[in-house]
């Protein structure tokens, strides 16, 4: 069996297992925010978690990157660069911006760490590895897909980061009260950075055109699209007819 029958062996795999986390999370919500309890267990400060938990795609990416003979290749160093941009900025801003001293249990890191470092091996594999040598040339970078792609891409990285902002302002100094956010994408959804991330990602998809991008996206929806609905849940039943009753939990008009 070739590496390659080897790879989308892989990607099959981890197109199943999104079915069964999009299962588990309809059963049980990820437990941080307002979900932490008792029974995920240990925890730690929320920080220090989204740090420990986003630092290994940083570093297994790195590592793809670097042990490619394709580290300078012009194409693939852009994607090299966007991918960075995303997950720099989740692992070590993001962090840094977090409000109050809220607690992230260890299963929801173990199993961040767990995806991560999967998801960064699919698309370091494929990108400076697997992809035909022929592919990702300079003249990618003038493609239909890779123009719209990145378009997408920078679109939801916008969104991702507004989105954020927002909801980080909702409290001022001293308030422990939730607060419905506006504003933004918010207009639409209840989980516009969700929309945001799940946005990034299919414009990754579809600039690297790769099956390796799709099965990421599919990942991002099975991640978030859960939680995305307990939230929406969790919003109508604490504030009411309060809440408005238009939007949808994380795709605009859709879901």
């Amino acid at each position: 069996m070739t590496s390659l029958q080897l790879f989308n062996g892989f990607l099959i795999a981890m197109v199943v297992l999104a079915g069964a986390v999009v299962y588990m999370l309809r059963m049980a919500p990820a437990g941080y925010g307002q979900y932490v309890g008792k029974r995920w267990g240990k925890t730690i400060n929320n920080r220090a978690g989204w740090v420990i938990m986003e630092v290994p795609v940083v570093i297994v990416f790195m590592l793809y990157w670097l042990a490619s003979d394709r580290t300078f290749a012009t194409t693939p160093l852009v994607f090299f660069v966007l991918f960075n941009l995303h997950y720099l900025q989740r692992t070590f801003v993001f962090p840094l911006l977090i409000r109050g001293d809220d607690q992230m249990p260890w299963a929801i890191i173990i199993f961040g760490i767990v995806f991560n470092t999967a998801n960064a091996v699919i698309q370091g594999t494929w990108i400076f590895a697997l992809s035909p040598d022929d592919m990702y040339v300079p003249a990618w970078l003038t493609t239909p897909q890779f123009i719209i792609g990145v378009a997408i891409f920078l679109a939801g990285f916008v969104i991702n980061l507004h989105s954020d902002h927002i909801v980080r302002n909702l409290r001022q100094p001293g308030d422990t009260a939730f607060h419905i956010p506006r504003g933004g994408m918010f207009k639409y959804v209840t989980s516009a950075n969700y929309f945001g991330e799940l946005t990034e990602w299919v414009g990754w998809a579809i600039m690297t055109w790769s099956w390796a991008g799709v099965v990421f996206a599919i990942w991002t929806f099975a991640n978030l699209g859960p939680r995305a609905n307990t939230h929406h849940s969790w919003y109508i039943k604490k504030f009411g007819d309060e809440y408005p009753k238009d939007r949808k939990r994380m795709i605009p008009f859709i879901y």
